[in-house]
């Protein structure tokens, strides 16, 4: 149980991949304007990844090593998550066509997204079984999740700052996202 809460821990706070690790800006950049679009991102994340990670990992496990094919495993993995990505997007456009609007092009994008990769990628790389890659794999979305939330909170109330010119918009994000990855090297001696 101590691995398991070291695993969550670690990957929410210490090794977050936005704020620690820099992987999945440009969607991080891109949703966080408003929290309700940051939050419809982060929850489409935290989908993809996981049911990314589970079958990417049947795919290492069960096709590539078998087959000692390993070579493939980029190219897979990434037409794992182009497949799970569209599935998301038919879905959103159905159940919620508001929120598809407003993710606009960042939903299919997420299919580039590095975070995803990166997550399906390290699950394999540190040798997790089935369990320990679904902790890491929702981990890492919720430490996803939390990053463009706080991000949004903040951006909105920059709208209505006085932030000069030179600033506005993306530039602002940046030094933002720049200085909440400072605040959350605090947490590296958790783990």
């Amino acid at each position: 149980m101590e691995g398991i809460f070291s695993i969550i821990i670690g990957t929410i706070f210490v090794n977050n991949y936005v704020l620690g690790q820099f992987l999945g800006i440009c969607p991080t950049i891109g949703v966080t304007k408003k929290v309700e679009t940051a939050t419809g991102m982060g929850l489409a994340v935290i989908f993809v990844i996981t049911l990314a990670s589970i079958i990417t990992w049947f795919v290492q496990y069960y096709i590539l090593d078998i087959f000692n094919i390993g070579y493939l495993q980029t190219i897979t993995f990434i037409l794992v998550i182009a497949a799970l990505v569209q599935m998301v997007e038919m879905v959103l456009k159905k159940v919620s066509p508001n929120l598809y609007s407003a993710l606009g092009v960042y939903l299919p994008l997420i299919t580039t997204n590095c975070v995803v990769l990166g997550v399906a990628i390290k699950n394999i790389d540190n040798g997790y079984n089935l369990f320990e890659t679904i902790v890491y794999s929702i981990s890492a979305s919720v430490g996803f999740l939390i990053a463009l939330i706080i991000l949004a909170s903040i951006r909105e109330r920059l709208e209505t700052s006085d932030v000069p010119k030179a600033f506005k918009g993306v530039p602002i994000a940046l030094v933002t996202l720049g200085l909440m990855a400072i605040a959350f090297m605090g947490f590296a001696g958790l783990v």
